[in-house]
């Protein structure tokens, strides 16, 4: 959902910038990045092992939801994944929707598109966040079709090892981090946006 088709993360990461740095703990790029792909909790629990036991993650998680739940209406759809559904929907291709966010967040971001999939797994129905598995092993069970047999877009290094751990190819459309080539390697195809997606699906 963030960074492939909701253009949410640079929200996220103003959001968060801003909350560490009122409470006296700025987040850089380089620790921001250890976030891209996984779920807030583990995203939180990172901060506070980083900044240590005064740093409040209870007055961090108030003020920088707040400010998100603020700035909501100003997410907008990334370019081509209206355009990818309508693909998949002509072709009667099953979609899922697999995000490490929290159910309550996420189908606020979502809105009507949620309507557009056949089965939804967040952050909080899985007990191991990206890179572990499980929120895309969530996913094919409850579209009902083997992992071997789903392809994954993902746009973050956690989620590119995620669904290679679930036994799923994946194409990586990256958004805020630049992959490493390790990881880059175990993309079938490494896309600049959802349009190049496209062109590949209809070959």
């Amino acid at each position: 959902m963030d960074g492939l088709l909701l253009d949410s993360e640079p929200l996220y990461r103003v959001t968060w910038k801003a909350a560490g740095s009122s409470l006296g703990f700025p987040i850089d790029d380089v620790l921001y990045e250890r976030f891209v792909g996984r779920g807030n909790v583990e995203a939180e629990k990172i901060l506070r092992e980083h900044f240590g036991e005064d740093f409040s993650l209870e007055a961090f998680h108030s003020r920088w939801s707040r400010d998100f739940q603020k700035r909501l209406v100003t997410i907008a759809t990334k370019p081509g994944a209206i355009e990818l559904l309508d693909l998949l929907e002509r072709c009667g291709i099953p979609k899922a929707l697999a995000t490490s966010s929290p159910r309550v967040l996420a189908l606020r971001c979502l809105g009507d598109l949620t309507t557009r999939f056949a089965a939804l797994a967040f952050g909080d129905e899985v007990s191991h966040s990206k890179p572990a598995p499980d929120l895309f092993l969530l996913a094919s069970q409850r579209l009902g079709i083997a992992s071997a047999d789903c392809l994954v877009l993902e746009d973050s290094e956690a989620g590119v090892r995620a669904a290679r751990a679930a036994g799923m190819d994946v194409i990586m459309v990256p958004d805020l981090v630049p992959p490493s080539e390790e990881v880059a390697l175990m993309a079938m195809h490494r896309c600049a946006t959802l349009h190049e997606v496209i062109t590949i699906l209809k070959a």
